[in-house]
């Protein structure tokens, strides 16, 4: 069996799998914009997860950053934050693909290098 160089990987692409389902699993699919933002960046988030599952680099998690703090903010850049259950679901999914990313950075030395540089 293939072991993983971050069990984040997978985790954060079975994230971009709930973002794509979460319109119909959830009942906002009738809703236009949330729903094409969950099915856009589901689909980005999970290509960026199995990318770095499968050829881990740093920019594939630089990459979920970005995807992670899109998904925060969007709500009100694309105007459904007054719609609970999009907006709840964009934000929850959006802090933990931020975590999860951002713990990789932090803690694989082969990526750490970025630290170093900014001192």
């Amino acid at each position: 069996m293939k072991r993983f160089k971050h069990w984040q990987d997978p985790l954060t692409g079975l994230l971009g799998l709930w973002l794509l389902a979460s319109p119909w699993v959830l009942g906002f699919s009738q809703s236009t914009t949330p729903t094409a933002n969950c099915t856009l960046v589901g689909i980005a988030l999970m290509a960026a997860a199995l990318g770095a599952t499968f050829v881990p680099r740093a920019w594939e998690e630089w990459t979920e950053v970005a995807l992670g703090v899109w998904l925060v903010i969007s709500p009100w850049v694309l105007g459904f934050e007054g719609m609970r259950d999009p907006k709840v679901n964009t934000i929850v999914i959006g802090v933990a693909v931020l975590v999860l990313a951002l713990w990789v950075l932090a803690t694989d030395k082969d990526y750490t290098h970025w630290r170093a540089a900014a001192h």
